[in-house]
């Protein structure tokens, strides 16, 4: 996304001499991204350093100014980078973004042969993995908010606008639980997928939200006690019978 946020950096990171190499191969652009891409997964590149302009980079790399702005593009659309306008503008390294990651492994989800009984089946290795954690350090803010989703699923269900959705943003929110910021990343980015296999499960059984908002209530319940047992038992009934439904449709 291009930007016209501008702050005022506080001290530029100056780059390394022969941190660019010329390329001299096909698709030049991609080996241009490649490198870039190395770059930061080396730390040489980090979140909030502004890379070279377009005229330097054609120089660094040899190339021409069209190949440069396609490889821009490229790491933009891919959100290592992000594009500025303005006098302080220009291509600036980006810390990962879970919506990015999730857009994209939600796009190779509905392009693979991946079905809702693999993804349900994910979710129980993950869920059930994670869950000792979320008991632990939940905090008393956490299920509250927990709590008050739970409330407004319930609402919704009265007025018939219950979704998936509901489902959905409440497992998300169970996540955040483990304050484990590689955790809540995975979790976003598997929201695409997770939705997905829900509404597959709710053609199966189209009442069943009521039991799962029940369900969730329960299971809020057991990490406000740091019951781990009882919270087990719940979720893997929970998430076992929204197998059992994805499967008749398998």
């Amino acid at each position: 996304m291009v930007s016209d946020r501008i702050g005022t950096p506080s001290a530029e990171r100056p780059l390394q001499e022969g941190m660019f190499s010329p390329v001299s191969v096909g698709r030049v652009s991609q080996v241009i991204v490649e490198q870039i891409r190395v770059l930061v997964r080396d730390g040489r590149l980090k979140p909030g350093d502004r890379l070279p302009s377009e005229r330097d980079l054609c120089e660094r790399f040899g190339v021409s100014r069209v190949t440069v702005r396609e490889a821009l593009r490229v790491l933009e659309a891919g959100g290592l980078v992000e594009i500025r306008v303005g006098a302080r503008g220009g291509a600036f390294v980006t810390s990962p973004n879970s919506d990015k990651l999730g857009s994209n492994f939600a796009d190779l989800l509905s392009l693979s042969p991946v079905t809702a009984f693999e993804v349900t089946e994910a979710r129980k290795v993950f869920e059930l993995g994670i869950l000792p954690l979320v008991i632990e350090r939940a905090t008393d803010d956490d299920v509250a908010e927990l709590f008050d989703l739970v409330d407004r699923a319930d609402i919704a269900q009265r007025h018939e606008s219950y979704t998936m959705a509901h489902s959905a943003a409440f497992h998300t929110r169970v996540a955040a639980c483990t304050h484990n910021a590689a955790i809540e990343m995975i979790v976003q980015s598997f929201h695409g997928p997770l939705l997905m296999s829900l509404r597959e499960a709710q053609t199966v059984a189209p009442l069943m939200g009521r039991k799962g908002v029940r369900e969730h209530r329960k299971y809020v319940e057991t990490i406000r006690d740091r019951d781990v047992d009882t919270a087990r038992k719940v979720m893997t009934d929970h998430l076992d019978r929204t197998a059992a439904r994805v499967q008749q449709r398998a």
